[in-house]
């Protein structure tokens, strides 16, 4: 049926197959990324979680944030709530842009799920405009010259719901796992500040 179609009809299904091989290249590749990410979020969080001070934290971009902010506000004069409203403010950013980062390469299944059915449903038209012509042209109305090229026709939409489908789903699913792993770093975020509320009872 392929073979057999229309140069555009032919173009529409080569790009429906394209946009559905990258689905799952990205399915694959943000899954290992997001396992990854998840399962080391999950030692820093117990890491910082059991640590005694700020100082003695496991190194990542949180903790230094946090140090950062300290050393900054080293002259400021019992300036506690301050400094925790700051050192906060540094942790939403770094959540916020954990998240964005996480999410990079997602966008293209959104676009792919909401555009591959009408790519699709263009394919089918332009198909049986073809096998109409074709009618036209025979003049007959025989279904065994009508139906080759509305099969032709009807693989394109069929094709166009193959790629859309997965993507839509997958998609969902990232979204998902996306902002569990934001609430994850939130959680970490947390023992941070937990952590220097301590430091500051301390002094």
């Amino acid at each position: 049926m392929f073979m057999a179609a229309d140069l555009v009809v032919q173009g529409v299904m080569v790009g429906l197959i394209l946009a559905s091989v990258l689905t799952w290249t990205v399915f694959v590749a943000k899954t290992l990324e997001l396992g990854v990410a998840v399962r080391r979020q999950r030692r820093l969080l117990a890491a910082i979680d059991g640590a005694p001070s700020l100082d003695k934290a496991p190194a990542n971009a949180l903790v230094a944030a946090a140090l950062a902010e300290q050393r900054l506000s080293v002259d400021t004069v019992d300036d506690r709530d301050g400094l925790k409203e700051r050192v906060a403010s540094r942790l939403e950013r770094l959540e916020a842009a954990t998240g964005r980062r996480m999410l990079k390469g997602t966008g293209v299944l959104a676009t792919i799920g909401s555009t591959a059915p009408f790519v699709g449903l263009f394919g089918t038209v332009w198909g049986i405009m073809n096998s109409f012509i074709g009618i036209s042209k025979s003049q007959t109305t025989n279904l065994a010259v009508v139906a080759p090229g509305i099969a032709e026709a009807l693989l394109a939409t069929a094709l166009g719901l193959a790629a859309a489908i997965p993507a839509v789903v997958i998609y969902n699913h990232f979204a998902r796992q996306v902002a569990g792993y934001r609430a994850l770093v939130g959680d970490t975020s947390a023992a941070v500040l937990r952590l220097v509320s301590r430091d500051l009872g301390r002094r």
